[in-house]
């Protein structure tokens, strides 16, 4: 499904089931899918930081974005991750995406070398010169280590170099800084910036994104509950903000899975994506709550306490 307009809603960044030799589950993904969908997504984010891009070969993106695309059917436009170090290999990851159906492409600025913002600028024009997909900024500094201004923003969302950002940045204030440099919440109404999405990756905050402007939310716990975030969605659409309110609590009650893990015995990547796999395995959709390695897999206690939580947010049958 092309993108002719905005991109807005709920755009889970999808979770990669992996088999206990550290394979695509491309059986399990399918069903991942299918289970977005029927929640009620609006899109779907391949190759994020959820989808565990920085473990996978090249091999296993190709995988993994191919039965992503195939799975959806057009049902839901699907944006690729293109998440590399430097220029030249984001572009091979983007020619890829482009060759195996994906309908945009989100990347990140260049990390491990020291880049200046003229330098990231270059990098996104390029990259969007190179390759004729609307293209999503990822704004994640604690990975890249580098944040995206307001004013480059607007700069490449005026352009038309960028279709749109993902703000994964945790600045809840500069997210309201941008959206206020876009036009502030009604010159976003009014398209102050034609053709712009703003999305917030912040999913404990989205009632408030949403207030202020933002058009929609990547969320990770999304994977395990996509109906509670159209919910929230689409009661802020409609204005009813208690509603929405009361929603985006029991989802950061829900949320508490990302600590289970005890952090003295693993990051806490293998803590929130581990605890999302495992609560998708116990709801049925995928068959392994593996990670990729060198994560560390949850113990049989942290799992039990994603299994309470899944209660606690009224989801199941758990198996």
């Amino acid at each position: 499904m092309s993108l002719t307009a905005p991109l807005r809603g709920v755009v889970p960044p999808v979770c990669t089931p992996v088999d206990h030799r550290g394979e695509v589950d491309t059986a399990s993904l399918t069903r991942l899918v299918d289970y977005l969908i029927d929640g009620g997504v609006h899109g779907l984010f391949a190759l994020g930081s959820t989808s565990e891009v920085a473990y996978l070969t090249d091999e296993q993106r190709a995988t993994a974005l191919q039965t992503v695309v195939t799975a959806a059917a057009g049902r839901v436009p699907v944006l690729a991750g293109v998440i590399d170090t430097t220029t030249p290999r984001v572009i091979a990851h983007a020619r890829a995406a482009a060759e195996l159906g994906a309908d945009a492409l989100v990347a990140t600025a260049p990390f491990y070398t020291r880049t200046h913002p003229k330098e990231t600028a270059g990098h996104f024009r390029r990259l969007r010169a190179t390759v004729d997909l609307p293209l999503f900024a990822y704004d994640i500094p604690v990975a890249v280590h580098s944040k995206l201004s307001p004013a480059l923003v607007r700069e490449l969302a005026e352009d038309g170099t960028v279709a749109g950002l993902k703000d994964s940045s945790g600045d809840e204030g500069g997210l309201r800084r941008l959206i206020v440099e876009l036009g502030g919440r009604e010159g976003r109404a009014q398209g102050a910036v034609p053709h712009f999405s703003v999305l917030t990756g912040s999913e404990l905050t989205v009632d408030a994104a949403l207030l202020a402007g933002a058009d929609g939310v990547v969320p990770g716990i999304g994977n395990v509950d996509p109906a509670g975030y159209v919910r929230l969605y689409d009661a802020a659409l409609a204005g009813a903000w208690e509603l929405a309110a009361r929603e985006q609590e029991r989802l950061i009650e829900l949320f508490a899975m990302v600590d289970v893990g005890p952090e003295q015995e693993m990051g806490r990547s293998s803590s929130a994506l581990g605890s999302f796999k495992e609560a998708l395995r116990l709801l049925g959709v995928i068959d392994n709550g593996a990670t990729a390695f060198p994560q560390i897999p949850l113990s049989g206690e942290s799992v039990a306490r994603v299994a309470e939580l899944l209660r606690g947010a009224g989801l199941g049958p758990i198996r």
